[in-house]
């Protein structure tokens, strides 16, 4: 485990303390049963922005703490256990990072503050297909006057249908396939010509698809260089890739962990199923695999806060890793309770359904993969 700072464990203690009495695993499922299109409750994340954990990698002079991601890692994690919807990892952490990352002065003064106090939900528009392929983009932004024209379509943009502020990536030049020719533009939620469809997505959370008919945007909408996107959208989605694998992380730990006091407790042929050496081994595996994935996740943060090279490898690599382990751990956590983990009375199929929605977001475990093997030179 990564050592932490007396700040980050504050933080972490805080967060874990607001999450199980403020937003227990129950407090999901009355969001799902609401019927609520955009997949969270506002009022929890406005809760979420007063405590500051939408500012926590927002510099301080546009109203963030300037804490690190391994300290917006650890606030995921714990809203991972308890499968919390919000779109602070869409707006607090990828949005933001976007504007971070490659904003000017006037797009961080215009933006960030509204992100860090909550006002204004921002996320990712980028896949425009079934699967996770950022260089395939084909929605076209076209010079038009002092500003460009965007038209073309994105799929499953999570928080696509509360968000105020997208962070398009389209293609100026070049075909679907190239990494040159894809800038990225910071599109306000109420820009004529776009319209949301709403996505229903196996764990009830906010998603939408994006239809951008003739949507034109001033020139200060332009997020770094035209044409040059390409790196700076591969390092925000590093980071959103990094902080999505803390929220699983919590998600896995959860599940084992109830998984783990139910072999305690459930007696089968006058003895507790724990005594059984098969499901011993079984949760051993849970728990190794869940330790060694946990050390990627981190390495991953610590790497961002570190600004080391190795940022993209270490990313792949958690996402992949964390995966896995939430796919084994969640597919295990419903086999061992049998029945009744296979009811909706029980939380089993909540976070069965979250791990298989992580799972595809910013890259599947295949896709990383290749990508590892890849950027190692395999």
């Amino acid at each position: 485990m990564a050592v932490l700072t007396e700040e980050q464990s504050m933080l972490r203690d805080a967060a874990r303390t607001w999450t199980q009495d403020k937003s227990p695993v129950s407090a999901f499922r009355k969001v799902r049963d609401s019927g609520s299109d955009i997949g969270y409750d506002p009022a929890i994340f406005a809760e979420m922005a007063e405590m500051g954990w939408t500012g926590v990698i927002i510099p301080e002079e546009f109203g963030g703490s300037d804490f690190g991601y391994l300290s917006l890692g650890l606030v995921l994690e714990e809203t991972g256990k308890t499968l919390t919807a919000s779109p602070l990892l869409s707006s607090a952490l990828a949005g933001a990072s976007a504007i971070i990352l490659g904003g000017g002065d006037a797009q961080k003064a215009e933006w960030l503050p509204k992100i860090a106090s909550g006002e204004v939900v921002a996320t990712l528009a980028v896949d425009e297909g079934a699967h996770h392929a950022p260089e395939k983009i084909a929605l076209k932004a076209v010079k038009s006057g002092d500003g460009w024209t965007l038209t073309g379509e994105k799929s499953f943009v999570l928080e696509g249908l509360a968000a105020g502020l997208f962070v398009v990536a389209a293609r100026t030049s070049g075909q679907p396939g190239d990494t040159d020719g894809i800038s990225l533009f910071l599109v306000p939620g109420d820009a004529k010509g776009l319209t949301r469809h709403q996505r229903k997505l196996a764990d009830s959370r906010g998603c939408a698809a994006l239809t951008f008919t003739d949507v034109t945007v001033g020139a200060g909408a332009l997020l770094g260089e035209a044409d040059k996107g390409w790196s700076l959208l591969e390092k925000t989605l590093d980071r959103a890739r990094a902080g999505l694998a803390a929220e699983m992380l919590g998600a896995a730990t959860q599940a084992f962990e109830t998984t783990l006091d139910y072999l305690k407790t459930r007696v089968q042929f006058g003895q507790l199923i724990g005594s059984f050496q098969a499901l011993q081994h079984r949760a051993a595996k849970m728990f190794t695999e869940l330790e060694l994935t946990r050390s990627a996740v981190e390495a991953a943060l610590a790497a961002i806060d570190n600004d080391t090279p190795d940022v993209p490898e270490l990313a792949s690599l958690a996402k992949a890793r964390m995966g896995d382990t939430l796919h084994l751990i969640s597919n295990e956590m419903v086999q061992m309770h049998g029945g009744i983990g296979m009811t909706d009375a029980h939380d089993a199929g909540l976070y069965l359904k979250r791990a298989r929605a992580c799972e595809a977001a910013f890259g599947s475990q295949s896709y990383h993969r290749d990508r590892y093997a890849r950027i190692n030179g395999y």
